[in-house]
């Protein structure tokens, strides 16, 4: 089990950002991918979730409205489109896939992430 973050950057306040989550080692279809985030000093949380059975997403209401997650099975990579970017989601993102959307779940380990900063 593989999953490599990529796509982050430095963006101004309200810009956007795509981030990629390229997996492999096993067939999504049979778990969820999650995003996640951890910003200097702060617990990581989770940011957005995806199940590979069905498509259902899932985000904390600190992102919803702003953030999409979606899959590319030809690609085997999910994506975390980020619009109307605040400096408060400023951080460390990775990906992860798991069993389900919560930490508990979650399998394998932290990879080095893709650092995404928003700036006011």
């Amino acid at each position: 089990v593989q999953l490599v973050e990529s796509g982050g950057g430095l963006v101004q306040s309200g810009g956007s950002l795509r981030l990629s989550c390229a997996y492999s080692g096993f067939s999504l279809d049979y778990y969820f991918i999650g995003w996640f985030r951890q910003a200097p000093g702060k617990e990581r949380e989770g940011v957005s979730c995806i199940s590979g059975s069905d498509g259902s997403t899932y985000y904390p209401d600190s992102v919803k409205g702003r953030f999409t997650i979606s899959r590319d099975n030809a690609k085997n990579t999910v994506y975390l489109q980020m619009n109307s970017l605040k400096p408060e989601d400023t951080g460390v993102y990775y990906c992860r896939s798991g069993y389900g959307c919560y930490a508990s779940d979650l399998m394998g380990s932290w990879g080095q992430g893709t650092q995404v900063t928003v700036s006011s």
